[in-house]
């Protein structure tokens, strides 16, 4: 045990635990996005697919509380990262330079991270805890989007998202030890498209809903 958490307090070990908890949210966000396009097959589409969901409660369950731990770890160790980023160097470069391959997605990873966090807050409290019981989840997800302002947050959220899986998805298999020059450039291509899914697959939904339905 006392390796565990000498690994865990080490600062490579910190990198691990965002690396894994950050692939397991992008495969949430895959496993979200293939069931949030049932939408576009109408009101009994997505409630049947809402349904199916909810016969499987216990296993959703499970499923949520898992992320929930993953959300607290992964927040909790950035946190940290990037308060001990800055007690290292206290003094910002004069110069903001992007040597090294740095990118958008890499220079703003914990300011992204902020606002992801109070987007999916905001998200929860409007569809996962909205009332269901005289109501369907295609009615609370078709009428919310009928007004302009969630559509803008909506997609300024899936934006800031992409931006951070952009960085986030290959420097996870870099952290975990697949940084071969052979197979990095692949996986930051397969990452650029993935951050591309998330942002026009989630962005065009309320778009969509705001337009034609």
């Amino acid at each position: 045990m006392n390796w565990f958490i000498h690994t865990i307090g080490s600062s490579i070990g910190k990198k691990l635990l965002m690396a894994i908890t950050g692939l397991g949210f992008c495969g949430f966000l895959a496993v979200h996005l293939a069931g949030n396009l049932t939408i576009y097959g109408g009101k009994a589409s997505f409630n049947s697919y809402s349904e199916h969901l909810h016969a499987l409660e216990p296993l959703v369950t499970i499923a949520e509380w898992g992320l929930l731990t993953f959300a607290v770890v992964h927040v909790l160790t950035g946190a940290v990262l990037f308060y001990q980023n800055l007690k290292a160097r206290p003094v910002r470069y004069s110069v903001n330079k992007s040597a090294g391959g740095r990118s958008l997605g890499s220079r703003t990873m914990p300011y992204t991270g902020i606002l992801l966090l109070a987007f999916v807050i905001f998200h929860l409290i409007n569809f996962h805890f909205a009332d269901r019981t005289v109501t369907t989840i295609y009615a609370i997800v078709s009428g919310a989007f009928k007004h302009p302002a969630y559509v803008v947050v909506y997609i300024i959220a899936v934006a800031i998202a992409a931006v951070h899986v952009s960085h986030g998805f290959w420097s996870a298999f870099q952290t975990i030890g697949a940084n071969h020059p052979k197979y990095m450039p692949l996986v930051r291509t397969i990452g650029t498209v993935f951050s591309l899914m998330v942002g026009i697959g989630f962005g065009a939904i309320p778009v969509y809903l705001f337009i034609f339905v």
